[in-house]
């Protein structure tokens, strides 16, 4: 039966600068042809960490060379990054397709979510952003507003990551998905925006992008939520002497592990938090979390760990 799948791709989908991005995305699109040839409609979304901040990075060391170029916000560089992530990924899909006698529009929709503007996050920033400052260069930026955060490599900017509370583009997305497109949306959570009487304004944050897919997979009522990263199933206790790999956890399980602090923020956390989202929301969904390279095989049962209630 042809299943609705939202898919969100990881950093190793896509490497970290321009040259590792045109070689990643022609492997990524392997995995992601053999789930569209399956006959599965598939809406991709992706993260974009590395791309914004080298976005930020480039265009804040231009503005020091050159006082008539000015600083982008985070949510200009978050479309960016949607814009040039977007470009390559459906043009290294479609090419996949092409090669194997599949002609199947694909697109991308620069995405926006909606986040609240009294969101706690916005008074305890923990995203970091861009490559490690000098001092100075961090001091200039305190002035300008931004929390920055001291390591051993340098000074690094932080900006919040609020809760996604509206995918202002879903309704396109929709139509799009319905009319037999491939869609790429909500690049790296969406770009966070605020809305302000009928405008929207763009936010300094990044909003998790597991958290938002799961959400554009709800809205879209979904059959299957894949989060495709570099392990091929999520363990308990991992890098442990008693890791202790899963082939399915219940949605109640899971929250139970949680609670006991099983998963690394920033890594796996992420990732189950959005899978009990998800799948905690409506009887019949699952959650498949697997590897990219492995992705055709988990969506059968052979591999990954599978969360429902």
């Amino acid at each position: 039966m042809k299943k609705k799948i939202v898919v969100a791709l990881g950093r190793k989908a896509l490497g970290d600068n321009l040259p590792e991005q045109k070689e990643a995305v022609r492997q990524t699109a392997k995995a992601l042809a053999d789930l569209i040839e399956d006959g599965n409609q598939l809406i991709i979304t992706h993260s974009n960490g590395a791309q914004v901040g080298m976005i930020d990075s480039a265009i804040r060391d231009l503005s020091r060379k050159d006082s008539k170029y000015t600083v982008a916000p985070i949510a200009v560089c978050d479309a960016m990054s949607q814009g040039y992530i977007g470009y390559d990924l459906q043009n290294a899909i479609r090419a996949e397709l092409v090669a194997r006698g599949l002609y199947i529009p694909i697109c991308t929709i620069i995405t926006q979510t909606r986040v609240d503007a009294y969101d706690d996050a916005f008074f305890n920033p923990t995203k970091t952003i861009g490559q490690p400052m000098e001092k100075e260069q961090a001091d200039v930026e305190v002035k300008k507003g931004h929390t920055m955060k001291e390591t051993p490599a340098g000074f690094y900017k932080m900006v919040a990551s609020p809760e996604p509370l509206e995918i202002v583009e879903l309704d396109s997305i929709r139509a799009l998905t319905e009319a037999g497109h491939i869609v790429i949306a909500c690049g790296g959570g969406g770009i966070p925006v605020i809305e302000q009487n009928q405008h929207l304004k763009g936010a300094s944050a990044v909003i998790e992008k597991d958290i938002a897919a799961a959400k554009l997979a709800k809205d879209l009522d979904a059959d299957v939520f894949m989060i495709l990263t570099n392990v091929d199933k999520v363990c308990l206790n991992y890098k442990k002497e008693n890791e202790t790999s899963l082939d399915e956890l219940s949605v109640e399980d899971a929250k139970n592990q949680i609670e006991a602090g099983q998963f690394e923020e920033g890594t796996m956390l992420p990732k189950i938090q959005a899978a009990v989202s998800f799948s905690g929301a409506k009887e019949g969904r699952q959650t498949i979390i697997s590897s990219l390279e492995k992705a055709a095989s988990a969506l059968h049962g052979k591999t990954g760990t599978v969360i429902r209630k």
